[in-house]
């Protein structure tokens, strides 16, 4: 992999750890903090919502996200093993027309 390919690989990644970190802090933090008493007006299973999110619904999103990260990291894997394997081949053919 080219430096140029790795630091593109390095930057995908990050983007994608960065935008699950804020799904991660809003659903954490805001509906389990700061957003408790306006969905504790909203029922759900017999519960308040904000008690639910902050007991159950939080752990069921960092699942939901562990599973993104997953399928998402397998994509940019693909991607630029597909990038990889087009540039080795270029490689290949310049080699063996020397």
């Amino acid at each position: 992999m080219s430096s140029q390919s790795a630091n593109s690989y390095w930057k995908a990644n990050l983007k994608i750890v960065a935008s699950l970190l804020i799904v991660w802090f809003v659903v954490s933090f805001g509906a389990g903090i700061l957003f408790v008493d306006a969905l504790d007006t909203i029922r759900f299973a017999g519960f308040k919502f904000g008690f639910w999110m902050a007991q159950q619904g939080s752990i069921l999103v960092f699942v939901v996200l562990i599973l993104a990260y997953m399928r998402l990291m397998d994509r940019l894997d693909a991607q630029y093993a597909n990038d990889n394997a087009a540039e080795n081949s270029a490689n290949s053919d310049e080699e063996a027309g020397q």
